[in-house]
């Protein structure tokens, strides 16, 4: 797991910057750093330039993440972050800036503020008790409610409106955005790094 392909350095790495999104792509796993624990109204968030974990906002109602919340390493999202994922069907809390290996199960379309903001939807890799979840499709239409309700409602204090849930759509379609995610980390992100 987490197989970081450089050598050892004095420096802590970002790893954002030096794992691959993808640590299994036939079976559609991915690295995950992890932001936000289930259960949390607290929205913990990557610092694209460091690396480090920072307290983003604190929720503006009581309204706490009903999945594990993280972002996927080497992606460029339309919003200039690097793509979100949600870890589900969680039994323990995971710690914020952990790596863990997701397998990748569908993807929600989400339109923040105007600008495409999509959630890759995926299961820990590890756990069998996931291991009969193949499709976002295999988690009910609760799931789908429940998480259209948060994203929907999450700024909704704040910013009424602001979000806006399209689509759920499979794995296939979720494999397309990561790929697609890690051209545009590679033409527009990575040139501004330095060596």
């Amino acid at each position: 797991m987490a197989n970081i392909n450089h050598k050892p350095s004095k420096y802590m790495l970002n790893l954002l910057h030096v794992l691959p999104p993808f640590e299994n792509e036939a079976d559609g796993i991915v690295n995950t750093i992890v932001e936000v624990s289930a259960g949390s109204i607290n929205k913990y968030e990557l610092i694209t330039e460091s690396g480090q974990l920072k307290l983003d906002r604190v929720g503006y109602s009581t309204l706490s993440y009903p999945f594990t919340y993280g972002a996927i390493p080497m992606t460029w999202d339309h919003d200039n972050d690097p793509l979100d994922i949600e870890i589900v069907n969680i039994t323990e809390p995971l710690v914020p800036g952990s790596v863990v290996e997701a397998r990748v199960i569908g993807v929600m379309k989400f339109i923040d503020g105007g600008e495409v903001d999509d959630k890759i939807i995926a299961v820990l890799a590890s756990d069998k008790r996931s291991d009969h979840i193949k499709t976002v499709d295999d988690l009910g239409d609760y799931f789908k409610t429940q998480t259209k309700y948060f994203w929907e409602n999450l700024k909704a204090l704040k910013k009424p409106g602001t979000g806006v849930v399209e689509t759920f759509h499979g794995p296939e379609e979720a494999i397309k955005i990561i790929n697609e995610c890690a051209l545009k980390y590679q033409t527009e992100y990575a040139p501004k790094l330095e060596q």
